[in-house]
């Protein structure tokens, strides 16, 4: 094998023990602030890729959310506990939470059989909103999410457009064909000799925000003819 493309955080550190340069294209979040790399000029070891994830990105996604519910006071935060990147990304949402004046629900998940513990807290205190942390925990048990926030007309924000095409109600995101091109790049790069140390680490440039408008309906909700401009994808 000459070179390994991943996608998350567990993957990308068991590629870069084996020595074997590593392309990561998606799911690490911060990887100076997990250790993945020395910095994103120079990684400094086997692994490069794509940092997708800023502390500004959380902000937005509340952002968005408060401007479809204005009276946003509390929102249920869930995410992977176990995988360290996207704790990183929770600590993340939640001081964007803080600065907005918006009281976290946080609802940290192991293992499937814990969705159920998150359902039962959240039906004791019912959040305004719900912003899911993506990874493949979140995402395999997605449908769950959707059908606990349509049971009680709770509004949810997610990290991938797919997940709004599954039946999600709002999304902003890297857009996932740039970030495969960017890595399909570097790969090239590291084939035709480039060591991954010193090939920086690249950052999205193109983002999409996507709403699904039957979701809405469900909901009850109206989306303001502001945030419905503003997307780049409408799902009716």
């Amino acid at each position: 094998v000459d070179v390994i493309i991943t996608m998350g955080y567990p993957t990308t550190l068991a590629a870069r023990a084996t020595g074997i340069p590593t392309v990561v294209v998606d799911g690490v979040g911060d990887p100076i602030g997990i250790g993945l790399i020395e910095s994103l000029a120079r990684p400094g070891g086997s692994v490069t890729g794509i940092a997708e994830f800023t502390p500004d990105l959380s902000t937005l996604r509340l952002s968005l959310l408060k401007e479809l519910v204005p009276q946003l006071r509390r929102v249920a935060l869930l995410w992977n506990q176990d995988d360290p990147a996207m704790t990183l990304r929770y600590r993340a949402s939640s001081e964007a939470a803080e600065r907005l004046g918006v009281t976290v629900q946080a609802l940290g998940l192991r293992e499937p059989n814990d969705f159920e513990a998150a359902f039962a807290s959240m039906r004791q205190e019912t959040p305004d909103a719900i912003l899911m942390v993506n990874d493949g925990l979140t995402v395999l048990n997605s449908k769950r999410v959707f059908d606990f926030a349509l049971q009680h007309r709770v509004p949810a924000i997610y990290e991938r457009k797919f997940l709004v095409r599954d039946g999600g109600l709002m999304a902003y995101a890297p857009d996932l064909p740039e970030l495969f091109e960017r890595a399909a790049a570097l790969v090239d790069r590291v084939l035709k000799g480039a060591r991954p140390s010193e090939l920086p680490f690249e950052q999205p440039t193109r983002y999409t925000f996507a709403i699904n408008l039957k979701t809405a309906k469900a909901l009850g909700l109206t989306i303001p003819p502001t945030l419905l401009a503003r997307a780049d994808e409408v799902i009716e």
